[in-house]
């Protein structure tokens, strides 16, 4: 079937370049172009496109705005594009929160080596959140300040029971069931989980494609007290995990900060790698810290990488790790999900219906390393039982 684009830009030249590339693929037609996110939200009503590119600076009605009335109306995948730079960040997290399900920059030279590869990404990308379609909007209180819990609410009217969409969250087809669990793990729901008894002294966590408000709702979630360091590795251009990390920290009850050289690691604390950087853990399990290094390396492709992370981790705190691979493409953190299996540690899964692309999870599952496979929702609540064996 194909999948068909609304592409939004005030730019013709970017909206010309754009239909080139998506038109080059079979599976891919543009059905229509906007200028501004005011036509945007009449070509999307009248035509129902199932998949919406989105520039966030236009004339008459911004793209952020655009988003959030698309999204009272129908249920559509909308795909960000954005400037590396520390405001553009921000808007695009202003964006997802608002229901955008990812983002991708504006310049293809920042996502890919040549012409040829970066078409490639975007297809790709456009055809993985083309597979989702989102429920409901969250709103999140961005004014707090001082690690203040945040507050969330569905917005689509009658789907009360929802959950977030803020990046295209959905668990998928109506009737499905809400959690899968595999491998000898615990079955039930959330109040009837039981813990397994292993004894951690780190929670690390890899993500990308609908990472963003997925740490959101998981990191908000979890109490001031919670007495693990966490590690987070989200794919994410440099000029972003900065204020991403920042957001957070404003939203969460615990200490939530862009990972720096030599950081200790402190319970209560989670610490985000910085984006074109590798963080690695380094020292002993009872006095471990952060490198965070340049890596130029060809051979991996993310930067950073959940591998890298994940493999460095199990070398320091072998079995005392509880490892979560959240939604993503690709299958970054498989072979250092392994290491931390083959050391003792354990891997938590988020399920296909709340993922925003299942590619990451769905590599740990193929390799036979999940311990447990758990939907977004349940992801929290579960943590904090788990490590303080509830």
């Amino acid at each position: 079937m194909t999948i068909r684009v609304l592409i939004v830009d005030d730019s013709s030249f970017f909206r010309r370049r754009l239909t080139e590339i998506l038109n080059s693929d079979p599976q891919l037609e543009v059905i229509d172009t906007a200028s501004d996110g005011r036509e945007a939200v009449t070509k999307a009503l009248a035509l129902k496109p199932d998949v919406i590119t989105m520039d966030i600076e236009m004339p008459v009605l911004d793209g952020i705005s655009a988003v959030r009335e698309i999204l009272q109306s129908q249920r559509v995948p909308i795909l960000m594009f954005s400037s590396l730079t520390h405001e553009g960040a921000r808007a695009t997290l202003d964006a997802l929160e608002a229901g955008a399900v990812d983002f991708l920059p504006k310049k293809f030279e920042d996502i890919a080596r040549d012409k040829e590869e970066a078409g490639s990404v975007l297809r790709e990308r456009v055809k993985a959140v083309a597979r989702k379609r989102p429920l409901g909007r969250t709103t999140f209180s961005s004014s707090q300040s001082g690690n203040a819990q945040s507050s969330s609410t569905a917005s689509l009217s009658g789907r009360s029971a929802a959950p977030d969409i803020s990046s295209g969250l959905t668990r998928g087809a109506l009737g499905r069931p809400q959690l899968s669990e595999r491998l000898g793990a615990n079955t039930g729901r959330t109040g009837n989980f039981k813990a397994s008894g292993q004894n951690y002294k780190l929670v690390a966590i890899g993500t990308s494609t609908g990472g963003p408000v997925a740490l959101q709702r998981i990191l908000t979630n979890l109490p001031a007290d919670f007495p693990l360091p966490i590690v987070l590795i989200q794919h994410m251009p440099a000029a972003f995990t900065g204020a991403f990390a920042q957001r957070l920290n404003t939203l969460a009850k615990i200490e939530i900060k862009e990972a720096v050289d030599n950081d200790v690691l402190r319970a209560g604390v989670a610490y985000l790698a910085p984006g074109g950087k590798q963080m690695l853990v380094e020292g002993t399990d009872s006095q471990a810290r952060l490198r965070i290094k340049e890596d130029d390396s060809p051979r991996i492709t993310f930067k950073p990488s959940v591998d890298v992370t994940f493999a460095t981790a199990a070398r320091v705190f072998q079995d005392k790790v509880l490892a979560v691979v959240l939604t993503g493409m690709g299958a970054d953190g498989r072979e250092g999900a392994r290491m931390l299996k083959q050391a003792g540690s354990r891997i938590w899964a988020q399920d296909e219906a709340s993922c925003v692309v299942y590619g990451m999870p769905q590599a740990i599952a193929a390799a036979g390393l999940m311990d447990l496979e758990v939907s977004l929702n349940e992801v929290a609540s579960r943590l904090i039982t788990e490590v303080k064996h509830g």
